[in-house]
């Protein structure tokens, strides 16, 4: 892709003219071209021709005839030609209703509100429902407490765990999240505060500080199930 058109914001630019692209249908989820939506697929001479010695990872990498490598992004097309993509396919959560919901793109959202640093929005398929692991701004959390609540000389990690100080950042994100416009099964329904941050040395961050969401999922594990067992008993 390459960028022409303004600062490549909210998008990653056009097709450079040696690459052909397009979208294609996840029928299984049910994303279809036709829609605007669909996995970014792109061919050309400089496009790989395969894994070496990885006849399956080939096959599963390139459409049925070889010819379109699969990116495994799901994008959409704007109306100046550029693409915007929205998610890696293994990311985008198919929830009990049927919607589907990007969490990084949730994320985003959640991280502009003064209060966040950091958060993880998971999903389950089984559930019609979001749930979140939010990282406060510790100087303005602190702040916030001693001047609202009365909460001087808390630690850090007590506040973490106050129900008001969670309830302020929880309402203060969903209200951001309307701002942005996200659908109410896009908001999370509960959320739980953690100090500590993603890192890349603790193992929640790769390199070019992405969320490792596998990562993520096992470590607040037993958060998930709570926040779910909760909003269940609700």
């Amino acid at each position: 892709m390459h960028c022409e058109i303004g600062f490549c914001q909210n998008h990653v630019g056009i097709p450079v003219p040696c690459n052909e692209i397009k979208l294609c249908d996840v029928v299984e989820m049910n994303i279809f071209a036709r829609e605007n939506r669909g996995e970014v697929c792109i061919r050309g001479r400089n496009v790989f021709r395969g894994y070496f010695r990885d006849e399956e990872n080939t096959r599963r990498s390139f459409d049925k005839d070889g010819d379109w490598f699969k990116t495994g992004d799901i994008g959409v097309w704007n109306s100046n030609g550029t693409l915007t993509l929205l998610d890696r396919k293994k990311y985008i959560v198919k929830l009990d209703q049927g919607a589907y919901v990007t969490p990084e793109k949730i994320e985003n959202v959640y991280n502009r509100t003064k209060y966040v640093n950091q958060s993880y929005v998971y999903g389950d398929n089984r559930k019609s429902y979001l749930v979140s692991v939010v990282v406060p701004n510790k100087e303005l959390l602190q702040k916030v407490a001693r001047e609202r609540f009365g909460l001087k000389d808390v630690p850090f990690e007590k506040l973490c765990k106050d129900e008001k100080i969670l309830q302020m950042i929880h309402d203060d994100i969903i209200l951001e999240g309307h701002k942005a416009g996200l659908q109410s099964f896009e908001q999370a329904k509960r959320i739980v505060l953690d100090a500590q941050q993603f890192t890349v040395e603790n193992g929640l961050l790769t390199p070019t500080l992405k969320s490792r969401r596998n990562a993520l999922k096992e470590k607040y594990k037993k958060e998930i199930e709570k926040m779910y067992d909760t909003i269940i008993k609700k």
